[in-house]
């Protein structure tokens, strides 16, 4: 029996790399902090497939709404650190904490795991808007100060940071109107209860193809290929670019092999050149990356999305 032991102890896996082979032993969960239908809820049943086919067990995608993200992100962070339950959220995880003191989570203690996407949002407006064009919407915005409204997914989300940068660098005073997602804003626009929602490419899919909506501007520095009609609103508004991303969290303490195993799975799906088409067919670009980078990222636009928030008065009191 001990030459046997001894045998197995000199032939076994270093324990990080048996950790990372035991994990998952059961399904995992991904929580969507927002509604079926919007931009994150497409995105992660375009990769479940795939994520799946790499860990082995089944990747179960499940919306908890509400705060803004918070309720799902809150779901996550008081979980298991296991690996077996992960948050897939963008820079709302930034933003909201500099504008809602009172979140039921701290986002910092999440353990970004890796980069699924980057995207610019659209600005869509209804058919019967009294305008053209972006410059015509800038047009009537000055005409009419606070009565244009525009959706987006929540306050603080970074669709409400770029309608933000947008009155900020065109002079003009618009009227936000937060939804929990933004196929929510979506189905406002196209029943002409907002003037316009700045919100994913995906999201605003069936306004346009409904014909209650266009897209006025793109809010990343370049056209998008499948909007090549349409500015980017730096084309009209000088200086004006802020995109978003989406990251896979997982709960603090979870192991780093676990982690590693995770941002492994992930980045098999994004690297998958079928799943990669239908990523960029929704509006995304899809990124393979691994935990080091996917915090970089994260610090990175802390730092942006925060200074971005006190000049523009929405940082919540101390």
């Amino acid at each position: 029996m001990i030459a046997r032991r001894t045998l197995l102890a000199a032939v076994a896996l270093p324990a990080p790399a048996l950790a990372q082979g035991e994990y998952p032993n059961r399904p995992v969960r991904l929580v969507i902090p927002y509604s079926a239908g919007g931009v994150a809820d497409t995105v992660a049943r375009i990769i479940q497939p795939k994520v799946a086919e790499h860990l082995g067990q089944p990747l179960i995608v499940e919306n908890r709404t509400g705060a803004s993200g918070a309720i799902g992100a809150a779901a996550v962070a008081q979980s298991a650190p296991d690996g077996t339950t992960l948050l897939l959220e963008g820079a709302t995880s930034i933003t909201s904490p500099l504008v809602n003191k009172g979140l039921a989570v701290d986002y910092t203690t999440l353990v970004p795991v890796t980069q699924i996407t980057a995207a610019p949002y659209v600005l869509g407006v209804r058919t019967d808007f009294p305008a053209e064009d972006l410059a015509g919407f800038i047009a009537e915005a000055k005409r009419r100060p606070g009565q244009v409204t525009y959706g987006t997914p929540g306050v603080a989300h970074i669709g409400h940071l770029m309608g933000e940068l947008l009155q900020s660098l065109a002079g003009i005073r618009l009227e936000h109107v937060p939804y929990r997602g933004g196929a929510d804003a979506a189905r406002d626009v196209i029943g002409g209860r907002i003037d316009a929602a700045i919100i994913s490419e995906s999201s605003l899919k069936p306004v346009f193809a409904s014909g209650k909506g266009r897209p006025f501007g793109v809010t990343g520095p370049v056209r998008r290929p499948n909007l090549p009609g349409t500015p980017a609103i730096a084309e009209v508004v000088p200086g004006y670019d802020l995109t978003t991303w989406m990251v896979i969290f997982a709960p603090a303490g979870t192991p780093p092999g676990v982690v590693a195993r995770a941002a492994a799975a992930f980045r098999h799906a994004t690297a998958d050149p079928e799943t990669r088409t239908r990523i960029e067919t929704s509006g995304n670009d899809p990124m393979v990356t691994g935990p080091a980078e996917a915090a970089a990222l994260v610090d990175r636009d802390r730092a942006l999305l925060t200074r971005l928030i006190r000049e523009a008065g929405l940082l919540a009191p101390t």
